[in-house]
């Protein structure tokens, strides 16, 4: 469990599942992603999601703001196993419900998730990558924010998506603890 001033990342609990179902089917969060999901769709993800962290000791945490209690989405790490030059790094992600926008929820918790992934007492990784359809300004916004450098040379093609999809470019950022 990670804290902030305002959230909570923590592992998901059954209360979860109908917010973030009602998250991953609105149009608009998931504007840069090929679709919704349904319910059935969002509960396999939570018990994935879950699953990891268990395996891992870190994942991608549910948030809620300590004042109410509120699911907003999650945030935390993942291990990318959809293209082979990803394998074995670790990537720092997020997904918030539209109501968390414009608050800075999604920095003020990721950088609490880059604290735990370079210290010794967390996940003492080296490195993290973050990724996200080319046209997503929003998300790149908070991968700079993070002190995330972008390099063109790394950018890619999502292999899941079909060429010509309008999501298909993907840029890739980069931070190490060195940074």
């Amino acid at each position: 469990m990670l804290t902030t001033d305002r959230l909570l990342l923590r592992r998901w609990h059954e209360s979860d599942r109908a917010p973030f179902a009602d998250l991953n089917a609105d149009p608009e969060v998931m504007r840069y992603f090929p679709s919704t999901r349904t319910r059935a769709e969002s509960d396999a993800l939570v018990d994935r999601l879950d699953a990891a962290i268990e395996a891992d000791g870190f994942g991608l945490w549910a948030v809620e703001r300590r004042d109410s209690g509120a699911f907003v989405g999650f945030v935390g790490l993942s291990r990318p196993t959809f293209d082979p030059a990803l394998v074995g790094q670790v990537e720092i992600g997020w997904r918030l419900a539209r109501e968390a926008w414009g608050q800075g929820v999604a920095t003020e918790a990721a950088r609490e998730v880059v604290r735990f992934a370079f210290d010794p007492s967390g996940a003492d990784l080296p490195a993290l990558v973050s990724f996200t359809a080319a046209t997503n300004e929003p998300s790149r916004r908070v991968m700079r924010r993070l002190g995330m450098a972008h390099d063109p040379a790394d950018d890619f093609e999502h292999p899941a998506l079909p060429p010509g999809h309008a999501l298909r470019p993907h840029v890739l950022y980069r931070l190490s603890r060195a940074s």
